[in-house]
């Protein structure tokens, strides 16, 4: 049994069910995370921004005998929110998994002061708001969860991407913080701090990732988190990194995250980021 009183081995859907929303669901971790809840017999509202890889994992739940309901957009644009939400509103919602992310490496003074803003709203506005918007929604029914995804970079500064770590950090505390708040009120809420996944992400933002997990393993580990941890660090590199960075001071990690991504990076940045 766990602290929340439920039983280890009571499924998601029962949990939480019946309708899901998946941001940055047309790739990645979203999609993986995706598939996993379709898998578990969710009904899912999809959104990303392709159209096309949408609808492809949309086959794929729909294969699995659940509904789904597709929503393109940008949400980083209030437009593509309010899109969302209109899908979302007559159906009995009781996971969001806020997946949909923005990342680029590189020196942060050789960026695009357009795209580190476009970061911020995606990254960090588009997560706040549609938190804001559903956890309500969530109260009400006595029942919910939802996934933060944080990383591994959001725990120090880390140069060479630190506008992406800054961003994560504040994913980070906002799931801490809100993790407190609503356990009273039913609602589990989880941070999912992965480190390197083999995506597009890291294509996109021209970072070599050596030793990468894959996204089924951080959405397995992420979804069997959630309502008995605060924060999960899926994958293996993620724990070994955690473990070898706590015991150091904060301006300790922030020197070996220094070495790590210099390894990482690539001399892109800007139009390299990848959006989910």
């Amino acid at each position: 049994m766990d602290q929340t009183g439920r039983g280890a081995g009571s499924g998601l859907r029962g949990r939480y069910g019946p309708w899901a929303v998946v941001t940055g669901a047309s790739d990645g971790i979203g999609k993986a995370i995706a598939l996993s809840l379709a898998a578990e017999g969710f009904s899912l509202v999809l959104a990303g921004r392709s159209r096309d890889r949408l609808d492809a994992v949309a086959s794929a739940v729909s294969a699995a005998g659940g509904q789904v309901i597709v929503v393109p957009g940008d949400l980083a644009r209030q437009a593509g929110l309010n899109a969302l939400f209109e899908a979302a509103a007559p159906l009995d919602v009781g996971l969001v998994v806020l997946a949909a992310g923005f990342g680029s490496s590189g020196a942060f003074l050789d960026g695009d002061v357009d795209h580190e803003r476009e970061m911020v709203r995606l990254n960090c506005e588009s997560v706040m708001l549609a938190t804001h918007h559903f956890a309500p929604r969530l109260v009400a029914r006595g029942r919910g969860g939802i996934i933060l995804m944080s990383s591994l970079v959001a725990f120090q500064g880390v140069p060479w991407a630190a506008h992406y770590a800054a961003t994560k950090a504040y994913v980070q505390s906002l799931a801490e913080g809100l993790r407190r708040e609503l356990a009273p009120r039913g609602v589990d809420v989880l941070a999912s701090a992965p480190g390197p996944v083999s995506t597009g992400f890291a294509t996109r933002a021209t970072m070599t990732m050596g030793k990468a997990e894959r996204p089924e393993v951080v959405a397995r580990q992420t979804l069997a988190a959630l309502g008995r941890q605060g924060t999960v660090r899926p994958g293996f590199l993620s724990k070994l990194l955690h473990g070898s960075l706590a015991p150091l001071p904060r301006w300790g990690r922030v020197l070996i995250m220094e070495k790590v991504m210099r390894g990482m990076a690539g001399r892109g940045h800007g139009e390299n980021a990848v959006r989910g």
